[in-house]
């Protein structure tokens, strides 16, 4: 593609605003390029980039492009366009505008348009999409990613996001669609026609009535919830009404918002980036915990799919959990409970990604469970649980990957953060109960399974050139695969892109959907993995270990990182 010619043809057809913007890019070659060199890409988490003009940004038009295929997509399914596309978004700048683009489009292109109102998390658009019998959903959202981005993230009638064989036809799309073409109908038109709909206020309800349903142990939280001390902090995104009326209406009647970060806004003013994975994004909040004495502290990102959480030792100390800690904690809740009252399910199941934790699988077999691993990304747990309703072979219980999301109902088919803050508010009541912390549960999970550490590692590569960087690290590694890593031998190569495991030269398939990422088992249980990332230019590479003490574990998963660092040298 020649950047400078589409460069000159955006000029001519881009409005007053983004024409200046691209004007002020002259004598600057460098910026040109990058904006103009590709096209933003549409994969299975839809697209997000930067927002500003240009080929390779987040603008109104390449959503008006993205939509318009998407409409073409829909209406080659019987009867897809009379049942009509949900559409959600965040708090994000021009998040509220590329929705009713969105919609405007949709509704040009004869496709029904089911609107909020306001901004409502992700798992409230995957609930929209089933419940409301919808053929697709969209929701403008770049989750936890800094202010600078944003997204288009598109769903499907099952409501978990779309498979890759989907995505790549509507890329297809994309690429044979003039932005000519890609024209929004009025928006009084369009609701005189019944092209456009506002959803309406009693879908929540009957989202909120669902989450509640999911409470292991309501009896539990009526009895508890008065005694258990909650800070909670939406990082100014789309948590806050959610799930705050989901603990209130359970009994969870001690929660205490972070004034400064309740209110939605997209410049995330009190974060470097809204993302609960950050320690540092807990600094507003902890103060708050330290002036309430409160027992714990969550924190959603700005869609509400992921949570963090903050937890107290019995010496006072604060602990930030990694998401293999909530996920492992909360999945021996549910499984110990539904056990204990003869609830659990003889086929019960969890689901993961393949970088996160094995404990979760040492957990689950001690209650009679399997555990299935799957790639990175929550439509491949939303495609298990399908897959276990349609051939009834086991019953789902809970699903997480490690970059904190979780999951523990079927009527969503994406990580809920509104579920998950039910979930552990219930939990931490539980062990209060019993006169301990989430921290001294989780100590009492490493007693029983062992010291399972683990730890991610991104290192980012932006641009033409980082992109041809990322491909090089994974091609060498391919092409020389590293018989040990920080001198623990590699028993077994996995390679999730062809589907084949290597172990002392002999190999298999592997019954896994196809992913762009190399897995190492390691000797005494340890592993590491790397992959690129889906969503920004990084390439990241996990590390797991297990131990039988806190030391050892520790000293092990230090050298082992160290080690597993020399794989991105490629």
């Amino acid at each position: 593609m020649d950047y400078m010619t589409e460069y000159r043809r955006w000029l001519g057809f881009v409005d007053d605003s983004a024409r200046r913007e691209l004007e002020a890019l002259e004598g600057n070659p460098a910026e040109i390029e990058d904006r103009f060199y590709t096209a933003l890409s549409f994969g299975t988490a839809g697209m997000r980039g930067v927002l500003g003009a240009g080929l390779n940004r987040m603008n109104a038009y390449n959503v008006r492009r993205a939509t318009r295929a998407l409409a073409k997509y829909i209406l080659s399914a019987p009867g897809g366009a009379e049942r009509g596309v949900a559409i959600a978004y965040d708090s994000r700048k021009f998040s509220p505008e590329f929705a009713l683009e969105t919609a405007l489009v949709l509704a040009n292109a004869g496709v029904k348009a089911l609107l909020f109102d306001a901004l409502r998390p992700v798992p409230v658009l995957s609930y929209a999409v089933r419940h409301l019998h919808a053929i697709a959903g969209v929701v403008i959202t770049a989750s936890h990613n800094p202010p600078a981005y944003n997204g288009y993230k598109v769903y499907w009638e099952d409501g978990g996001q779309i498979a890759p064989e989907r995505a790549k036809a509507i890329q297809a799309l994309i690429d044979e669609t003039d932005f000519a073409e890609c024209l929004p109908m009025d928006e009084a038109e369009a609701r005189s026609k019944g092209l456009l709909v506002t959803i309406p206020p009693s879908l929540d309800d009957d989202y909120t009535e669902m989450v509640k349903g999911l409470c292991v142990n309501p009896g539990l939280a009526r009895e508890m919830g008065g005694k258990i001390k909650i800070v909670y902090t939406p990082l100014h995104g789309s948590g806050n009404v959610p799930v705050r009326r989901v603990l209130k209406e359970l009994g969870f009647a001690d929660v205490h918002v972070v004034p400064e970060q309740e209110a939605p806004d997209a410049a995330f003013p009190t974060v470097a980036q809204p993302n609960p994975e950050d320690p540092a994004a807990f600094t507003l909040a902890l103060k708050l915990r330290e002036a309430l004495s409160a027992d714990a502290v969550f924190g959603t990102d700005p869609d509400c799919d992921r949570v963090g959480i903050a937890v107290l030792d019995h010496e006072g100390g604060v602990h930030i959990l990694s998401g293999n800690q909530i996920g492992c904690l909360l999945l021996d809740y549910i499984l110990s409970q539904k056990a204990e009252r003869g609830a659990l399910p003889e086929n019960a199941a969890a689901v993961k990604s393949f970088v996160s934790t094995e404990m979760a699988r040492a957990i689950a077999s001690a209650y009679g469970a399997a555990t299935f691993d799957v790639p990175t990304g929550f439509k491949y747990i939303a495609e298990k649980i399908q897959q276990f309703e349609d051939t009834g072979t086991h019953t789902f219980v809970f699903g997480f990957e490690e970059s904190f999301g979780y999951l523990s109902g079927t009527q969503v088919r994406d990580k809920d953060g509104v579920n998950a803050c039910m979930l552990i508010a219930e939990t931490a009541a539980y062990y209060k109960k019993r006169g301990m912390t989430l921290y001294d549960a989780l100590m009492g999970l490493y007693d029983r399974y062992g010291w399972y550490l683990e730890k991610t590692l991104s290192h980012t590569l932006k641009g033409k050139d980082g992109q041809a960087r990322i491909a090089h690290i994974l091609r060498s590694l391919r092409e020389n695969p590293p018989a040990e890593v920080a001198g623990l031998k590699v028993l077994a190569a996995r390679d999730y892109l062809t589907g084949i495991r290597t172990s002392d030269g002999t190999t298999e398939k592997i019954d896994f959907p196809p992913s762009d990422a190399l897995y190492y088992e390691l000797e005494g249980g340890a592993w590491t993995a790397i992959r690129p990332s889906g969503t920004e230019p990084k390439v990241k590479l996990y590390i797991g270990i297990r131990e039988n003490t806190g030391d050892a574990a520790r000293a092990l998963l230090d050298r082992t990182a160290k080690g597993a660092l020399e794989l991105m040298e490629g």
